[in-house]
Order: C-alpha cells, then sequence, then structure tokens
C-alpha cells in the first residue's frame, strides 16, 4: 500500500513539473524573428518556436550554419517569408531531409501567401545585382494589416498537425488581432503628421509601411537592394534631398552608418534608426513592440 501510494505522489510530482502541453508542444522552425512572434501569437504555450536568423541580423544576408539543417530535421513544421526573401531555406530543406516540412508536406508554411505584393517587376537577378526582389518586395510583414493574413496561414497549418487544439488556437490569435486592431488606430493618429512628408532610406524596406501610415520614401541610398552606393549616387541622392527638402534619413541597425550620416549631414537631415524586424533593436521585442518602437522614432524626431 505505501509503495502505490509513493507511486501517485511520484507521478503527481512529475505531472506538475512537466505539465501535458510542455510535452505536446508542436516544435516550429521560422526563418525570421517576426514569423517567429505571429506564430507564437498562434500557437501559445503549445508551441516551440526558434528562428534561424537571429534577431538584429540581416534575413537577406543570412549564411546558413549546421544547427540549421538539425533544428529542421526535428521540425514539425516551418514558417517562412517566401517572395525569395529566404531563398537559402530550399537548400536546407533539401539537406534536412524532412518530408513533412518540404514543400507541399503538412508542415509547409509560405507566410506570403494571400499577400497583396508591391513592386512586381518580374526581372531576373544576376551577380552584382543585389538582393532578389525580382517577385516583389518581401517586407510585407512591416504592414500590420497584413498579420491577419499571416496569422490565418499559420492558423491553419497549425490546426491541420493538431485539431485537437483548433479551437485554442483560433482563440490565441483573435486575442491577439484585437490587440493589434487598437495598437493600429494609436499608430495612425501618432504618425498623421508624417503624412506625405519625404523620407529616404537606406534599403528599400518600406513600401508597405509606407502604404499603411501614408508615408513617402522618395530615394534610396542604395542603387539596388543590397548594391551599396556609389559616389555619383550619393550626390544625386544629395541634390533629390535639398531639391524635396527631406529632413529625415532611415537606416536599419545593421546598415552602415557612413554613408546614411554622410547624406544626412549634407542635406540637414536627421538620422532615424528603425527596427525592420523583431529584436533588431532592443525595445522591439515583439511584433507589436516593433510598431511601437518605430512610430515612437518617427514621431520623437519629425520636425
Amino acid at each position: 500500500m505505501i509503495r502505490v501510494h509513493l507511486a501517485a505522489l511520484v507521478a503527481a510530482c512529475c505531472a506538475l513539473a512537466f505539465p501535458a502541453h510542455a510535452q505536446d508542444r508542436i516544435d516550429v522552425v521560422t526563418t525570421t524573428t517576426d514569423l517567429r512572434s505571429l506564430t507564437e501569437a498562434v500557437g501559445g504555450e503549445r508551441v516551440a518556436v526558434v528562428s534561424i536568423v537571429p534577431a538584429g541580423m540581416d534575413a537577406e544576408e543570412y549564411q546558413a550554419k549546421p544547427q540549421d539543417v538539425s533544428r529542421l530535421r526535428n521540425a514539425r513544421m516551418i514558417v517562412r517569408v517566401g517572395l525569395d526573401y529566404d531563398l537559402w531555406a530550399e537548400r536546407l530543406l533539401l539537406q534536412a531531409g524532412n518530408s513533412a516540412i518540404r514543400r507541399g508536406g503538412p508542415g509547409y508554411v509560405d507566410a506570403s501567401y494571400g499577400i497583396a505584393t508591391l513592386e512586381v517587376r518580374g526581372m531576373s537577378v544576376g551577380p552584382g545585382d543585389g538582393h532578389a526582389h525580382g517577385n516583389g518586395n518581401p517586407h510585407y510583414w512591416l504592414d500590420p494589416k497584413n498579420a491577419e493574413i499571416v496569422t490565418g496561414t499559420i492558423l491553419e497549418a497549425l490546426t491541420r498537425l493538431d485539431p485537437a487544439n483548433a479551437r485554442s488556437y483560433q482563440a490565441n490569435r483573435s486575442a491577439f488581432l484585437a490587440r493589434l486592431q487598437l495598437k493600429l488606430a494609436e499608430w495612425e493618429a501618432k504618425l498623421t503628421s508624417l503624412r506625405g512628408m519625404p523620407l529616404v532610406a537606406y534599403h528599400n524596406s518600406w513600401p508597405y509601411f509606407a502604404r499603411r501610415f501614408r508615408l513617402d520614401f522618395v530615394a534610396f541610398i542604395e542603387m539596388k537592394p543590397g548594391v551599396p552606393p556609389s559616389p555619383a549616387h550619393l550626390a544625386e541622392i544629395i541634390r533629390s534631398m535639398r531639391a524635396r527638402n527631406v529632413k529625415i534619413v532611415v537606416r536599419e541597425p545593421h546598415e552602415p552608418k557612413r554613408d546614411v550620416d554622410f547624406v544626412a549631414g549634407k542635406a540637414g537631415a536627421a538620422v532615424v534608426t528603425l527596427a525592420a524586424s523583431v529584436g533588431a533593436l532592443p525595445q522591439a521585442g515583439d511584433y507589436i513592440a516593433l510598431f511601437d518602437a518605430n512610430v515612437a522614432a518617427l514621431t520623437a524626431t519629425a520636425p
């Protein structure tokens, strides 16, 4: 009898130490921190999510590592940006040999499905042409309204993998979107004074953000996405900034300061550092905090 009671006590302690949901969590790999944050918003405690690209690193320049293959080999689900943004994921998926998360598999999620893509050019990209934006600008997560589509795609995949908890995932998503909608109204109100104001950025990360909040990025310091500027291009940017009275130049934390500071100084503009991804700035710790940080930075510098 004592042994029976002892066994029951041990079992109860184990149940307290290791809840059922912790044992049954779905292992998810995302290519970026933004998708990790959105997946966690839908999956809650029922998912264990890791991002391949660390916070603060340029995902378009990411060099895959051996541990990335191991992560994918053991994952039940992958969520990627698509639109040529994370092309390096293709090779990783082949190396991992996990049919469940390859294209067409139950755990494969391309978060760009259903997105109204901007700047579709259909151009080919060769050596020296920089980042592949030919299938459309891939920075669609920077329009917070697109989170409705992305989280819907994630919800569909989680429900497919774990139908027993579909209602929980749906409730998580609904709560997240309700909070996001309130924040969106707040961000739009705060950015009203910047509507139509001409801005310059280093990299073309911002068309979705600009469309949502009615901002006007008139030029980019890079000659093409991923191609550093020539002296002639910098001179043209400065002339354009002076002609259009540009007072704000946007850079991301990983982008070179020298060229940004140079054109801003010559044109009498301020430099604003914005986060294009979750974790790129310390205060941008999750998807909603990303927009809080960017809106605060822009409004603090507005003339």
